[in-house]
C-alpha cells in the first residue's frame, strides 16, 4: 500500500515509482492513495484523476494491482496488523529488496506513506526504467472528463492563434518551501516562513533565501520570466496561457509580465 504526497507531478513520478518497484519485488500493489493533506487540499481520489480500469489493465503482465486489499487482508489491518513507514529517499533497488521486502515477507503488508523522490533516477535497471516510462506514458491516462477538458482548452486557445504555455511556478506553497523571497515584502516573507514552519514534512526551516538564489535552486520570478521571453525573441503579441495556481504577490508581480506580454490568458478567462 502507498499513500503519495506533494503536488500531482510529484504523485505522478512517485505512481511511476512504486510500480517499478511493486514489480521488482514481486509483490501485489494497492491502487495509491493520492494527497489530501497538501497545499492544494484537493480531496480526489486517484479515480477521479486517471483511468483507474486502464491503469490495472494495462499493466497486467507486469504487476498484480488492486483496487483494495482482500477481504482476509483487510482484516489483518483492521486489527492493526500492518507496518507503516516512509522509504528512504533516492534510494536503489537494492534498499527494497534487503529492507523493504522482509517486512512485506514478516507483516504481509507494509504501507509506505512517503513517495516523493523514494527512488533514484539514474542507476536503475533498464527494464526498470522502461517500466516507469511506460506506466507515466501509457498507463497514467487521465479520465475521458479530463482528456475533454484539456482538447477543449486547446481548441480555445487555438481558435485566438498561436499560443504558448508557461507553467509559472510561482505559488505560494512553492516559495514557501524553497525559501525563495526575492521581490517579496516583510509582510509576505513573513507569511511564507510561517506556512514553511506549519508543514512538519518540509524539512529545511530556516533558508537564506540570497544562497538559495545563487545556487540556482530558485523558480524564475514572473519579472525574470518577461525577461527571458523577451531575451527568447518571443512575439509578444503571441497568446501566454498561464498553467500554474494562484501566483503569489498577484497583479503586483505579474504587472512586468502582463506589460511584455498583454495577451495573458488563464483558464478562466478563456
Amino acid at each position: 500500500m502507498v499513500s503519495c504526497n506533494g503536488g500531482l507531478n510529484q504523485m505522478r513520478a512517485a505512481i511511476c515509482d512504486m510500480v517499478a518497484i511493486a514489480r521488482y519485488l514481486n509483490v501485489t500493489l494497492i491502487v495509491p492513495e493520492l494527497d489530501k493533506t497538501s497545499f492544494w487540499a484537493d480531496p480526489s481520489e486517484f479515480q477521479d484523476i486517471f483511468d483507474v480500469d486502464h491503469f490495472i489493465t494495462s499493466l497486467r503482465d507486469e504487476v498484480r494491482i488492486l483496487k483494495e486489499l482482500p477481504p482476509r487482508v483487510k482484516r489483518r489491518v483492521a486489527l492493526g496488523m500492518i507496518y507503516t513507514m516512509p522509504p528512504i529517499s533516492w534510494s536503489d533497488m537494492s534498499y527494497y529488496h534487503n529492507q523493504i521486502l522482509p517486512l512485506i515477507q514478516k507483516y504481509k503488508v507494509v504501507h509506505l506513506n512517503r513517495t516523493d523522490a523514494r527512488l533514484a533516477n539514474n542507476g536503475q535497471p533498464l527494464d526498470i526504467q522502461r517500466l516507469r516510462c511506460r506506466v507515466n506514458f501509457s498507463a497514467l491516462r487521465f479520465t475521458s472528463q479530463i482528456e475533454e477538458l484539456g482538447k477543449r482548452v486547446i481548441r480555445l486557445l487555438r481558435q485566438n492563434g498561436p499560443f504558448l504555455v508557461l507553467h509559472l511556478r510561482y505559488e505560494m506553497d512553492m516559495l514557501a518551501f524553497s525559501g525563495c523571497t526575492q521581490g517579496c515584502n516583510a509582510e509576505e516573507v513573513e507569511e511564507l516562513t510561517r506556512m514553511r514552519y506549519a508543514y512538519p514534512w518540509w524539512k529545511e526551516k530556516i533558508i537564506n533565501s540570497d544562497l538559495k538564489r545563487k545556487d540556482g535552486l530558485c523558480p524564475l520570478t514572473p519579472e525574470e520570466t518577461a525577461i527571458t521571453l523577451s531575451a527568447l525573441d518571443i512575439d509578444r503579441d503571441i497568446q501566454i496561457y498561464i498553467a500554474a495556481g494562484e501566483i503569489y504577490g498577484a497583479e503586483r508581480r505579474m504587472a512586468s509580465l502582463a506589460k511584455a506580454y498583454p495577451k495573458l490568458v488563464r483558464k478562466e478567462t478563456l
